[in-house]
């Protein structure tokens, strides 16, 4: 008896640690998952974007909103707000409805670069932030699923994309400065004259083909629309040219219509 005794409370002591690991166990266990679902979305919505891709309409389905907050600043650096945006699959705010009734108005508002300069000089300043229900995961949890109590057990997550230009602050600016008055006088140095026009060459066709790109994710969304500790960015640099689509009917000349696409560069051998 005295035996048997023991060997219960041997087994007693040992069951309670397991149990007490458990719950550290299944937590890990989530959030492997979530990072993976993590990993597998950031690698579509980064080749969309890089890729100007237009016809991602399944997006639609998994895109609950989009923001975009619009600061105009003037030539003295003042701020205004111009305004908060959102856009979701069946309505927007903007005066003119724009809902996100295709994949090329997701992309194209992903894409938004963080600053826009004007002709006058002053610059739209722009913050996009994406509500998404995860499009990797169980497939009783996507579309046609439409069930709200099956689609919130998805991984909802926050992205939030920025844009910008290489730039041109990389590098020492006299490796550019081929105007430069010392190299004229007294004598001409035509192989350093040379060596920076090529320079300034390079770092312009950088500055107007070459944009950073990098996505933030927060993850999970929580139903009373708080942010856990989840975070991870991504980030890589896209070729081409970003240009601005205004669809028909929209005004052209307000930033809450505006789609941005990357067009990469396609070259040809001269007959």
């Amino acid at each position: 008896m005295i035996e048997i005794a023991i060997s219960l409370a041997i087994i007693g002591f040992a069951l309670v640690a397991i149990i007490g690991i458990l719950p550290t166990g299944m937590s890990v266990q989530r959030e492997n998952r979530e990072e993976t679902i993590i990993n597998q979305d950031a690698t579509v919505f980064m080749n969309a974007i890089r890729n100007g891709e237009r016809g991602l309409d399944d997006l639609t389905n998994y895109v609950v909103s989009i923001t975009n907050t619009i600061y105009l600043y003037d030539l003295n650096g003042r701020r205004s707000l111009v305004g908060t945006y959102w856009y979701t699959p069946a309505a927007s705010s903007t005066a003119q409805p724009f809902p996100l009734s295709s994949g090329a108005r997701i992309i194209g508002l992903l894409s938004t670069p963080r600053c826009i300069t004007l002709p006058d000089g002053s610059y739209y300043s722009n913050y996009v932030v994406a509500n998404v229900r995860a499009l990797s995961g169980p497939a009783s949890e996507k579309f046609p699923q439409t069930n709200p109590d099956v689609q919130e057990l998805a991984l909802n997550y926050r992205l939030i994309p920025e844009v910008a230009p290489y730039g041109t602050n990389h590098f020492d600016p006299h490796w550019t400065n081929f105007l430069d008055p010392v190299l004229y006088n007294p004598v001409v140095l035509t192989n350093e004259i040379v060596a920076r026009s090529n320079y300034f060459l390079v770092a312009t066709n950088m500055q107007n083909s070459i944009h950073d790109v990098r996505l933030t994710f927060r993850w999970p969304r929580l139903p009373t629309q708080a942010i856990g500790n989840g975070r991870q960015s991504f980030r890589t640099s896209a070729g081409g040219r970003l240009t601005r689509v205004v669809e028909p009917g929209y005004n052209p000349n307000a930033p809450e219509y505006w789609l941005h696409f990357f067009e990469p560069r396609n070259y040809a051998r001269n007959p």
